[in-house]
């Protein structure tokens, strides 16, 4: 199957290529150094410019708020997968789990928390493309 994207770069659209990733630990640190931007009920975004051609994204999903292996993985399943296909400026973002996902309804995979959870991230990153004032 053909790519339409250059992955060594990170161009295009819908990848997730290693240049579309923040992966080293001062790289989150910077990033999580400036306030959060936006939040919602089950998530804290971090961003800041970069002087990349793309966006990057970091996921942080703590053991202690999603005990479950299965549902840690689900929630960064998720969050790529919106990040992917969000049109975004260049800016590095920090997507963090903040509060609990599991109920004693039913695990964090059901499709109705799913759903819930894709609401809430789409509208992340939809704040997240809203211009923003520089910090003084």
């Amino acid at each position: 199957m053909e790519s339409c994207t250059n992955s060594s770069t990170g161009e295009g659209r819908h990848d997730f290529a290693r240049a579309r990733r923040i992966i080293k630990t001062d790289e989150f640190s910077s990033v999580f150094s400036l306030r959060p931007t936006h939040k919602s009920a089950h998530f804290v975004l971090y961003t800041r410019q970069n002087q990349l051609p793309n966006a990057r994204l970091g996921i942080v999903v703590a053991k202690r708020f999603a005990p479950r292996a299965v549902t840690r993985n689900t929630i960064k399943r998720v969050t790529r997968e919106l990040f992917r296909v969000t049109s975004l400026p260049s800016i590095d973002c920090v997507v963090r789990l903040s509060r609990p996902v599991n109920s004693k309804d039913g695990p964090a995979t059901n499709a109705k928390l799913k759903a819930e959870l894709r609401q809430e991230l789409t509208r992340l990153f939809a704040s997240a493309n809203k211009p923003t004032r520089p910090a003084k």
